[in-house]
């Protein structure tokens, strides 16, 4: 039996889900728990098609053809994908909605921090240099420094240094920035 999503005739057998996309792809649609190993199967299944097998199901599902130069390879996994995401559910708002605001910022270039790090408001980052303690206080909307507020750790960083800094980096919230840190002092 052909998957779901590449067999247009699938809702004519009882109980079975329709193939049609809802706003949130097709998991609202789909039984509370499907059969792990049909699904396996069903993927399995897509490593044994021809490759214009492989293009015409993904022509059913996105309504258009593949990506030229796409490898067979990546046109089974995305299929795979699908399938998964079909049976199991798809990515939540939530995670979507922080997607799609870190692709705006990342747009926009104001994009604050290191987008694999969330700063909770009232968060207190503490640096060093030449002698002096500098403290920021971190906002919902920015960053205070010396009473005054910044839309990024970087504008920081530079009136400090008098140097062009990279704010996370400067106040040791990337990875390179605790790897030296790390091997500065033997760890």
């Amino acid at each position: 039996m052909k998957p779901a999503i590449y067999d247009a005739s699938a809702r004519s057998r009882a109980g079975e889900p329709s193939p049609v996309r809802h706003r949130n792809g097709y998991r609202h649609n789909q039984p509370r728990c499907p059969d792990i190993t049909e699904v396996e199967r069903q993927i399995v299944r897509l490593a044994s098609r021809s490759t214009p097998d492989l293009r015409v199901a993904w022509r059913q599902l996105h309504d258009t053809g593949p990506p030229l130069g796409l490898s067979r390879d990546l046109l089974i996994r995305a299929l795979a994908h699908q399938l998964q995401e079909q049976n199991y559910g798809g990515v939540s708002r939530a995670l979507r909605r922080r997607l799609q605001s870190l692709a705006q910022a990342s747009d926009k270039a104001t994009m604050a921090v290191d987008p694999c790090l969330l700063l909770k408001a009232g968060t207190t980052l503490v640096r060093q240099w030449r002698g002096h303690t500098h403290t920021v206080l971190v906002h919902n909307d920015g960053f205070e420094h010396q009473g005054q507020r910044y839309r990024s750790l970087t504008a920081i960083a530079e009136g400090i240094t008098e140097a062009h800094w990279s704010g996370p980096r400067f106040f040791g919230l990337t990875q390179r920035a605790r790897a030296l840190a790390g091997a500065k002092t033997g760890r």
